[in-house]
């Protein structure tokens, strides 16, 4: 697997154009059972991290996910910024000397996961964006220990990203605003739930694109 931080940019405006296609629909989800910021408050961070895409592109990758992780935690605010900052930070940390190949990143993704689990004191059944991490990070071990081609290892991880922010609407909101609603807050999706869904297929569409195309 030939990953380069200088595809940073293009991942970075693909995470753009999801969330923009798909704001009104996760506003409404977040507004149902959330203070339905969850959106405004991602989108500040995309926007940070879309202008500096090129000094990030010129960046190796722990030295890309720390300044990721830092500019997240500063642009977002509020408990995602906190998230997604822990998790881009924990995964520079976990990089650190390591060769970048599938079963490495998935090594590291899964320790950037258990450090948003730490930080978030939650972990998966709760109704948040780990319904969706957890899951995806299972997925990846699982086809880098199996030796899986990429194809495969994408639409695993698409499938697992997708079910687990479906899982999200018949579970009981235990973490957040959401919490407080006890039984009504099943019947909906989790916002950040489906963010982290809606980031990650446009990530593995354009690592499908570039990764997978005939020479």
């Amino acid at each position: 697997m030939q990953l380069v931080p200088a595809l940073l940019p293009s991942l970075i405006q693909a995470i753009d154009r999801a969330i923009e296609a798909n704001a009104e629909e996760v506003t409404a989800l977040d507004q149902a059972i959330g203070d339905g910021d969850h959106v405004t408050n991602l989108q500040r961070g995309i926007k940070a991290l879309l202008a500096q895409s090129d000094e990030l592109a010129r960046l190796d990758w722990v030295a890309a996910w720390q300044k990721i992780g830092m500019t997240l935690m500063t642009a977002v605010g509020g408990a995602s910024g906190s998230l997604y900052g822990t998790l881009f930070v924990a995964m520079s940390k976990a990089a650190r000397d390591r060769p970048l190949n599938l079963q490495t990143f998935a090594e590291v993704f899964a320790s950037g996961v258990d450090a948003v689990k730490q930080r978030g004191k939650a972990d998966a059944g709760e109704k948040t964006m780990l319904d969706v991490m957890i899951p995806v990070a299972t997925s990846l071990q699982q086809t880098a220990a199996d030796s899986v081609a990429l194809p495969e290892v994408f639409e695993n991880v698409t499938r697992a990203a997708i079910a687990g922010m479906e899982s999200t609407r018949d579970m009981l909101a235990t973490k957040g605003r959401a919490s407080f609603l006890g039984e009504r807050s099943r019947g909906h999706i989790d916002a950040g739930a489906k963010t982290s869904q809606l980031m990650i297929c446009a990530l593995v569409g354009v690592l499908a694109e570039h990764l997978t195309a005939p020479a």
